[in-house]
């Protein structure tokens, strides 16, 4: 019996859509939260008329939709599906591609190696005020996702803020995922002031795929 090549060319459409760099960064920028394309294409480092384009493919593919509110156009990823597939793709280019390996060795010399942390039981000392949970990012990524229990002190700001940062409590700084080093900047800075800190490996993405709270809006 032939197979039909037409269920492969609708899978091709899917590994067409992410057979680009740009479009994997703002696929992975769009795990964390909804973004205008002008905030996409800025944390992507792209021109706006680039990134609407590779919004586009994707769109095209179903990997994300949008919502046009007055001039502004939002973008989220389409469903949970595509947040688990990009982190399954990741995953198996982290186990089969020594390029990936390297670069991941890197980021650890870079940043350091994250703490193992219980996730569940870091979201109950946060609820119980043991803990201080900083999210370290822009503040308008904290404002699209974050996690629950989150204060948002964007990394730029962090040492300004410093006197908000109570010292009797332990201090766990988180930012975009495993490959991000603005939480592991953040605890450096933190511990030369004498606090106890720690970074997340997690990001929001992350967060979520553990079936974990995440929120949206302005600091608490």
């Amino acid at each position: 019996m032939k197979i039909d090549n037409a269920l492969y060319e609708q899978l091709a459409r899917i590994g067409r859509a992410i057979a680009s760099g740009p479009r994997l960064a703002l696929l992975d920028l769009l795990r964390q939260g909804p973004r205008t394309v002008e905030a996409l294409a800025q944390q992507a480092g792209l021109t706006l008329a680039n990134a609407s384009q590779h919004l586009k493919v994707l769109r095209q593919a179903r990997l994300v939709e949008a919502d046009k509110r007055g001039v502004f156009v939002t973008y989220r990823v389409a469903d949970a599906s595509v947040d688990s597939f990009y982190a399954a793709l990741r995953g198996l280019a982290e186990t089969r591609l020594a390029e990936v390996q390297q670069i991941a060795r890197a980021f650890v010399e870079k940043r350091g190696s994250f703490e193992a942390v219980d996730r569940q039981r870091l979201l109950e000392r946060v609820r119980a005020g043991e803990v201080m949970l900083l999210d370290v990012r822009p503040a308008q990524e904290y404002r699209a996702a974050h996690i629950e229990g989150a204060v948002s002190v964007p990394l730029s700001e962090l040492e300004e803020h410093l006197a908000s940062v109570p010292k009797a409590r332990d201090v766990v700084a988180y930012c975009r995922g495993p490959y991000c080093v603005l939480a592991p900047q953040a605890v450096t800075l933190l511990r030369a002031r004498g606090y106890r800190a720690f970074a997340l490996g997690d990001g929001v993405a992350e967060w979520r795929a553990h079936g974990l709270p995440v929120a949206a809006g302005d600091t608490p």
